[in-house]
């Protein structure tokens, strides 16, 4: 018998990174087929394609025998394939009905026939084991109920394929349970599913077979029977460090940062660290840890419910990024497109953005000639290569804009750097440039800490590493005590989901029934 769903040789190119390489994908009838791999090694990309978001460069999607072309979302749909995103794309003002029908709604005499609608939905609900109102607006529903809305919209739609895209990430233990056995039901029902995930745990708990992918490429295809978290682990780090990380070593000088049990509801739970003078401290952890709400809570972006923050041994307040700047902090963002830099301003209108009374000019609106010398001393400083600080930035590469992004903020007198992400989507050459400025920081007494999803960039720049899971720290390692599986064994662990009462999402709802 064909495979239901088969990738042959399919390869996708972004500019400067190769996000998937010649890699082959089947999924059988009745099979859930779990989809693993660290940040960065080409699910998302994958799931994308089957979804018919982006179209791949080179190779064939085949469907039930028969090569397709997915040009866009709708004709996924029409060959069958529903994905029920991370973020999930329901209607919240609408009911649960008319979100499931949401563009297929049965029609009686010209007009909607909702009888037939509600009916239809609350027979679909029952068979996946859901007691749910069809008429509850679904804004008024937790993730996990959400999730079961989701799916029924696929199912009605007749989906051949489900994919689910990290479902487990954000629900209680309870819920997940039950969706485990929705899922099973789908499987018992000779459904195809292919079920992403960062829970490793999950993986082995319901999975037929696994697809690990690494960089891009395809490393194996295994059954799950027999297979444990640790062999899956071994698949997804097994490399060798390949990039060149100029770490200097320094001796430590005394605490610059130090957070304790800092915690916002749902999202950071009790969180401690310090990080030293001259020292880089690396956060790592897989997508959904916190790494990047734990940067915007300690830069006072997001509230804490609970927490202090002490700066070279003093307690301080910092309610939002203007006292982060006082303090002399800094945060270089995840997104430096959409968060750090005004794309269609000048280099020197960026690097004058957060300290504009750095500039030297008299008080009041300043002077382009005041922007224009403090932009070209970084220029030559940190060797951006343009051919003018009034450069648009927008004009730059992905590597000249960060080091604007870091021009911004020594302007600022900055000596306490937060980098979440410092090297993404630049090219190798621009990497090696990031590190050698972390360098010189911390030559000069600075201290960073550096959130990546690159292991080998943590293992490579950092003097410790915290390892983030569930928006708690599990652990601390030394530089000598690093390794990619040590690190992943951590981060993949059992996480011990909040409650219904810590945000659940059944609360409102009355649960889900098998």
């Amino acid at each position: 018998m064909a495979p239901v769903l088969e990738l042959r040789g399919v390869s996708k190119r972004f500019p400067g990174v190769l996000a998937l390489a010649d890699v082959g994908f089947e999924l059988r009838r009745g099979e859930v087929h779990v989809l693993v791999g660290e940040n960065g090694a080409g699910k998302s990309t994958l799931v994308k394609i089957l979804s018919g978001i982006y179209q791949p460069d080179a190779g064939e999607i085949w469907l039930e025998g028969s090569p397709v072309t997915l040009r866009d979302p709708h004709a996924a749909q029409r060959f069958g394939i529903s994905t029920v995103h991370q973020e999930l794309n329901l209607v919240p003002h609408l009911d649960v009905g008319r979100n499931v029908f949401l563009g297929r709604e049965p029609m009686r005499g010209g007009l909607v026939d909702y009888p037939a609608l509600y009916a239809a939905t609350a027979a679909q609900l029952a068979a996946l084991g859901v007691a749910l109102d069809p008429r509850t607006p679904v804004r008024r529903l937790g993730l996990a109920l959400q999730q079961m809305v989701e799916i029924a919209k696929a199912l009605v739609a007749e989906a051949r394929v489900l994919i689910l895209d990290e479902p487990t990430a954000a629900i209680t233990a309870d819920e997940a349970e039950r969706l485990f056995a929705v899922v099973d039901g789908l499987r018992t029902r000779g459904a195809a599913v292919v079920f992403i995930s960062h829970h490793l745990d999950d993986a082995t708990r319901i999975g037929d077979r696994a697809t690990v992918l690494r960089d891009g490429r395809h490393v194996a295809t295994l059954p799950m029977a027999g297979t444990t978290p640790r062999d899956l682990i071994r698949l997804m780090v097994g490399r060798d460090l390949t990039q060149q990380y100029p770490k200097e070593p320094c001796v430590p000088g005394p605490v610059a940062l130090e957070v304790s049990g800092l915690s916002r509801r749902g999202v950071l739970h009790d969180v401690s660290f310090n990080v030293r003078r001259g020292e880089v401290l690396g956060i790592a952890g897989l997508v959904g840890a916190g790494r990047s709400e734990l940067a915007r809570a300690v830069f006072g972006i997001d509230p804490i419910d609970a927490g202090r923050v002490a700066i070279d041994g003093t307690p301080v307040r910092i309610d939002g990024p203007r006292a982060a700047i006082r303090h002399r902090l800094a945060l270089l963002p995840e997104d430096r497109k959409q968060q750090g830099l005004v794309l269609p301003l000048a280099i020197a209108d960026n690097v004058a953005l957060a300290a504009p009374d750095k500039l030297g000019a008299p008080a009041g609106l300043v002077p382009p000639r005041f922007r224009l010398r403090a932009a070209r001393r970084f220029v030559d400083a940190l060797r951006i290569r343009t051919p003018s600080a009034r450069q648009r930035v927008v004009n730059l590469s992905g590597g000249n804009q960060q080091k604007v992004v870091l021009a911004k903020w020594l302007l600022t007198e900055a000596d306490v750097f937060i980098f979440d992400e410092p090297t993404r989507g630049i090219d190798v050459g621009a990497k090696v440039d990031v590190y050698r400025l972390m360098n010189e920081l911390l030559v000069k007494g600075a201290a960073i800490v550096m959130i990546s999803s690159e292991l080998p960039e943590v293992l490579g720049m950092s003097d410790r590493i915290a390892v983030m899971r569930g928006g708690r720290i599990v652990a601390e390692l030394t530089r000598e005590e690093a390794t990619q599986e040590a690190i992943m064994t951590h981060a993949a662990a059992p996480v011990a989901r909040p409650e219904v009462g810590e945000g659940g999402a059944l609360a409102a709802a009355g649960g889900i029934t098998a």
